[in-house]
């Protein structure tokens, strides 16, 4: 039953319910292609194949060399992944990697996490400032032992699960590991944990987790590295989106993403996106949040790192002819949990084609609203015709005297 004001909103609730509600999204079709071309599982390439009604996006997922994504996006349900396996494994890998026919493809761009930083984080969270020597020594995931996806990859799900370990001697991993955990999307909707993350169609999510990995302090902190690259001279820009809504992902405001600059009036551009969130449970609730910081992002002398199949896209040389940026993320704060105390740690990212996801007041959220606000106005309102009318019937029955 609705008391007061409440009837007037109603007009009000029914446009906003069809307004927000869920239309028939955009759909593709996405195929999982596992080391195409080759019978070996000992080197993990994963090609994940979105087709829509008249383009596809290709994601080349691999863990050869540092972890990388490349994203292809043509304007053709028939383009193909080629892979030169012999020339991709070799010390010159250009070229290894192309999608043909060639003129079919619009735009390109890759996703590299190089090094993962370890630091003493009791007295600085803040990565720009902590003493050099408060910095063990880097992992570089160029460098690490990966396992076969052979039986890590889920068709049903679309997911797959590259997991490794440092063969690094300044730490021992143990039974822990650095895992970067993909899923594809066929169509719009929200991830169903946190920090439940608004996805489309044209994009994929990445995971990257810690998990048992020993920390070698009593207060470690750890930040990702990330480099992109981006096709010609065009480049990155880092934005970030605040909202007053916290109702999907609770006492977090921000989302922050990495778009493509578009050149010469192109309209062809991607995203890497993520909330500024980490948690520090397989299950995350919002008890196990974990402070998420990235810092300004880095445009002159980026590199990307031996061996890595961006370089087998784009060529050996492709810092000359395009665009490198670089962007640091931590995790954790001084007031904080530590690392040490539940030794996990996870991230989710999006990377996709196109524009952004962008967050909305859900329909109940906005239905709130609208009764809320909705109901003082009507009142307001209400009260001023009542004492308008009072106001002239006491007037009416006012008689001059003669």
């Amino acid at each position: 039953m609705l008391v007061g004001g409440s009837w007037a909103s109603l007009p009000l609730l029914w446009l906003v319910g069809c307004l927000a509600g869920d239309p028939v999204g955009y759909r593709r079709k996405v195929f999982l292609e596992y080391n195409p071309g080759s019978n070996s599982s000992s080197d993990n390439l994963l090609h994940v194949r979105a087709v829509g009604h008249n383009d596809t996006i290709h994601y080349v997922w691999s863990s050869i060399g540092a972890p990388t994504v490349l994203l292809v996006y043509t304007g053709s349900q028939n383009s193909t992944l080629h892979v030169n396996w012999t020339k991709l494994l070799s010390p010159s890998p250009s070229g290894a990697i192309h999608v043909e026919p060639a003129s079919s493809v619009l735009y390109s761009t890759a996703v590299i996490f190089t090094k993962v930083f370890e630091y003493n984080g009791a007295n600085m969270s803040d990565l720009f400032k902590v003493p050099e020597d408060d910095f063990y020594p880097t992992y570089n995931l160029a460098n690490f032992t990966w396992e076969s996806l052979d039986g890590r990859i889920n068709e049903t799900t679309l997911t797959a699960t590259f997991q490794g370990v440092s063969s690094s001697p300044h730490g021992a991993f143990g039974n822990g590991s650095i895992s970067f955990q993909v899923t594809a999307y066929e169509e719009s909707s929200r991830d169903t944990r946190l920090p439940h993350l608004l996805h489309t169609a044209n994009c994929s999510k990445v995971n990257f987790v810690m998990s048992g990995v020993p920390p070698r302090g009593n207060h470690s902190r750890f930040a990702l590295e990330i480099v992109t690259v981006e096709e010609k001279e065009e480049g990155k820009r880092l934005e970030s989106v605040r909202s007053i809504d916290d109702e999907y992902t609770p006492t977090i405001f921000e989302m922050a993403q990495l778009v493509s600059v578009p050149h010469n009036h192109t309209t062809m551009s991607s995203f890497f996106q993520w909330k500024t969130t980490a948690y520090s449970s397989q299950h995350p609730e919002r008890t196990d949040t974990i402070h998420c910081q990235y810092y300004p992002l880095q445009t002159t002398n980026c590199t990307v790192p031996m061996p890595s199949i961006a370089h087998a896209y784009f060529g050996e040389e492709l810092e000359s002819h395009h665009g490198v940026a670089a962007i640091n993320i931590s995790f954790g704060s001084e007031d904080s949990e530590a690392y040490e105390e539940k030794r996990y740690l996870s991230w989710s990212a999006l990377i996709g084609f196109g524009e952004p996801p962008k967050d909305t007041f859900s329909t109940l959220v906005i239905a709130i609203l609208a009764v809320g606000l909705g109901t003082p106005v009507v009142l307001l309102v209400a009260g001023s015709i009542t004492a308008l009318f009072k106001q002239n019937k006491r007037y009416s029955e006012y008689e001059p005297i003669n």
